[in-house]
C-alpha cells in the first residue's frame, strides 16, 4: 500500500476520484457536505438541467455511478453568474456517497 486515498462509490466501491482531484471540501448537496473535484471517472452524466443552487443559477448534469447507477452528485455546466464560472466542467460529489479508501 502506498497510502493515497482514492474516493470509491459507497454502495459498489467502484473507484470514482483521486485525491489530486479534490479541490474543495467546503460545499453542500442535497446530503449534506460534499467534495468538489477537477475530474472523477467510472461515472455517467445525466440530461442537462437549469437548476437554481445556493450560490446561483447553473446548468447542471446529475453523476452516476457507471456501475451501480447510484447518483452521486452533479457536473456543472454553466453558470448565470460571473464569480461562479469557476466550478464550471467541475463536478460536486456527496460526501454520503462515496467512501475514502487507500490503494
Amino acid at each position: 500500500m502506498d497510502d493515497h486515498p482514492l474516493y470509491s462509490c459507497n454502495r459498489c466501491r467502484s473507484p470514482i476520484a483521486l485525491r489530486h482531484n479534490l479541490l474543495s471540501k467546503d460545499f453542500k448537496a442535497r446530503s449534506g457536505q460534499a467534495y468538489l473535484f477537477s475530474e472523477v471517472m467510472n461515472v455517467v452524466l445525466g440530461e442537462k438541467r437549469e437548476q437554481q443552487l445556493i450560490t446561483g443559477r447553473f446548468v447542471v448534469a446529475d453523476v452516476y455511478c457507471s456501475n451501480c447507477k447510484e447518483v452521486l452528485g452533479w457536473k456543472y455546466l454553466k453558470s448565470f453568474n460571473d464569480s461562479q464560472r469557476y466550478k464550471l466542467g467541475r463536478f460536486i460529489i456527496e460526501k454520503a456517497k462515496v467512501l475514502k479508501e487507500y490503494s
